[in-house]
């Protein structure tokens, strides 16, 4: 039987780079997943919708938990990358970053902890980064938000570790996905290449890969991180942020 067999997982951005791998890194483990996106994922169950909509947002929990039979994991993968320094960005580009990598971990935290607390146990994993830890330069934006998770996971790993929830964080360097190539593209640049630049920047000798984050998210689900409540996991290959 695998590690998770019996759980009902929720995770959002489950048709990204890192979202479908945590999906099926968490099917593999035994969950049953729910997942939230725009796109169709390899979760046993489509919960669509846009996390920028308030009233979606605050149901979703409670919709995966009427689907899946109740609601032991939350996984908030979803996020967006949005560069450039201050004096380049928008009040768009403020709103929709803010509302996607922070309101919506807030509201769905909120949500969620109520159906944990009255099961009496429960795993939230929030992807936040090492640059909301390490803030580097020309993504103000970005390293304020994920900035904001961070922060947010240990107060929540703080306060409901007595309700059995455990509030964690993975918090990922760079990662060979989608979203990181796109943004090579739009500024120019060949992807390839560039990730081949960064692998050589890395002391492991490469970037990681979506299974590296996910394998990362399984343990923290898991009963093998059960006294870990509050913690910042940096996954990283031992580069720091710069």
């Amino acid at each position: 039987m695998g590690e998770l067999q019996g759980k009902r997982a929720l995770v959002t951005g489950a048709a990204g780079g890192i979202g479908r791998a945590i999906v099926v890194a968490l099917q593999n483990a035994g969950a049953t997943v729910a997942g939230a996106d725009m796109a169709e994922s390899a979760a046993d169950i489509h919960l669509g919708g846009d996390l920028t909509n308030a009233a979606y947002t605050d149901g979703l929990p409670d919709a995966a938990a009427q689907a899946l039979g109740g609601l032991d994991i939350l996984v908030n993968n979803a996020g967006i990358i949005t560069r450039g320094r201050i004096t380049e960005t928008t009040d768009a580009d403020f709103t929709r970053t803010m509302a996607i990598n922070v309101e919506a971990p807030f509201r769905l935290c909120r949500a969620a902890i109520p159906l944990m607390a009255a099961a009496g146990q429960g795993a939230i994993v929030n992807v936040a980064s090492c640059w909301g830890v390490h803030p580097g330069p020309d993504h103000p934006l970005y390293v304020m938000s994920k900035a904001a998770v961070a922060s947010l996971t240990q107060c929540l790993g703080m306060d409901h570790a007595g309700q059995g929830i455990r509030v964690n964080a993975v918090c990922p360097n760079e990662v060979n996905t989608p979203m990181i190539r796109t943004g090579f593209d739009i500024r120019g640049l060949d992807a390839d290449s560039a990730i081949a630049s960064l692998n050589a920047s890395v002391p492991l000798g490469r970037i990681a890969e979506p299974e590296d984050i996910a394998d990362v998210v399984l343990f923290l689900c898991s009963d093998k991180a059960r006294y870990l409540c509050g913690s910042l996991i940096e996954v990283n290959g031992g580069k720091p942020v710069g």
